[in-house]
């Protein structure tokens, strides 16, 4: 059975995503309006580049297109999740086109290590890193400082489970602030 999940705001906004029953675990939607309003606040997602890694559903780079976003890259290890990747962005895709807007999307199908090896051909300015809770502390650190070179004046956005310590951010990150939602806490960065 594959549960169900959904764009909450924006020009997709209501539009019911797919998720793969165990490859992944989407972010709820109480954690993503949270995430999503404060980015309204700062005014970071109208026309950004955003990056989605460990992607799952890409539930949170679509929620940044149906918001704004003027690009979304996901990237998705496992087969399965970025195949619903591509079914979602599809799906959002055809919304946005239906609002006459502009909007670029891809999914990558490949590890987080790996595409970050590669050299980047864009400058992303939000970017969300949500991965499967095993995912060591270290594993991040490296994912952080490879993702250096894909950033120009970012937010980025880092879910981790409340049951693991806060990993030491390398340099070039700010740490902005961190908020407990149960068994999520979500850290605010600035690079």
């Amino acid at each position: 059975m594959l549960s169900m999940t959904r764009i909450i705001s924006g020009l997709a906004g209501s539009l019911k995503l797919t998720s793969p029953a165990k490859a992944t675990r989407p972010t709820s939607d109480r954690i993503r309006e949270s995430i999503f309003s404060r980015l309204e606040s700062r005014s970071v997602i109208d026309g950004a580049r955003v990056l989605d890694l460990y992607a799952g559903t890409g539930a949170l780079a679509l929620e940044a297109a149906s918001r704004g976003a003027a690009l979304t890259w996901m990237v998705e290890r496992d087969g399965k999740a970025a195949a619903v990747c591509v079914a979602n962005l599809k799906i959002v895709a055809k919304a946005l086109l239906k609002e006459e807007v502009e909007f670029d999307g891809k999914v990558v199908n490949k590890s987080v290590s790996s595409f970050l090896a590669t050299p980047g051909e864009i400058d992303f300015n939000l970017v969300f890193i949500d991965p499967p809770y095993e995912i060591t502390n270290d594993e991040i650190i490296a994912d952080l400082d490879a993702l250096k070179e894909f950033l120009k004046d970012a937010t980025v956005v880092v879910e981790r489970s409340s049951r693991t310590d806060a990993p030491s951010w390398p340099a070039g990150y700010t740490l902005d602030d961190e908020k407990s939602y149960g068994d999520t806490v979500v850290y605010w960065l600035s690079a």
